[in-house]
């Protein structure tokens, strides 16, 4: 047998092995593509509430950063979090924390926190109020956005201030907000926006 016929035949049984591999892989990239959805070949979507967000040939973004109603981390077979989130804006006056004292009452319930727990989330919502009221721009609005996980409730206060100034941490004020709530912090956003962020974890779970 000539050179020629002998490379021939080689070529020729290397095509043949190389169909019956994409032959055998066939069904699992089909099987795969319907997991993903009618999207599109390679697509993952990703998000939770008015819209998903889809992408081709990209990292999925992290969740917690374009989605406001929840998040949802990992792949398929992967454990999901959700994450609900409420907010509740209102005048910057003291006469309408009752109504933040109400809702952090409700929510935290919803947790299934302690009466203890919820009393002190109460107590510490309505401090930290305070102090962002203390620097308020007159007429501004007070902003409350809750984020409610398994046994994690966070709570961030946000006001427009005159000349905002993040407040003291050795004070007694800021040593009995801390007792209240479990982790307590604060920072000064754009638009001179002061936000205290309170995050409470229900003591039944074992986390700190």
């Amino acid at each position: 047998m000539s050179e020629d016929t002998s490379a021939s035949a080689t070529r020729t049984k290397a095509t043949t092995a190389a169909r019956d591999v994409v032959a055998d892989e066939a069904p699992d990239t089909a099987d795969e593509a319907r997991a993903h959805g009618p999207g599109g070949s390679g697509a993952e979507a990703a998000g939770t509430g008015d819209a998903g967000a889809a992408t081709q040939g990209r990292p999925v973004p992290d969740l917690d950063a374009v989605t406001s109603g929840a998040a949802v981390s990992g792949s398929a077979g992967e454990r999901r979090e959700t994450k609900d989130q409420v907010t509740v804006r209102l005048p910057a006056e003291g006469a309408y924390l009752s109504v933040l004292r109400t809702a952090t009452a409700g929510l935290a319930a919803r947790l299934d926190f302690t009466l203890d727990e919820i009393e002190d989330l109460r107590i510490a919502v309505d401090e930290a109020c305070a102090m962002l009221l203390s620097q308020a721009v007159p007429g501004a609005s007070l902003e409350c956005a809750f984020t409610l996980s398994h046994d994690v409730m966070t709570i961030a206060v946000t006001a427009a201030c005159l000349a905002p100034q993040q407040p003291a941490t050795d004070t007694f004020a800021w040593t009995v907000l801390t007792a209240l709530a479990g982790s307590v912090d604060a920072h000064v956003g754009p638009g001179d926006l002061l936000t205290i962020v309170l995050r409470k974890t229900r003591e039944s779970s074992g986390s700190v």
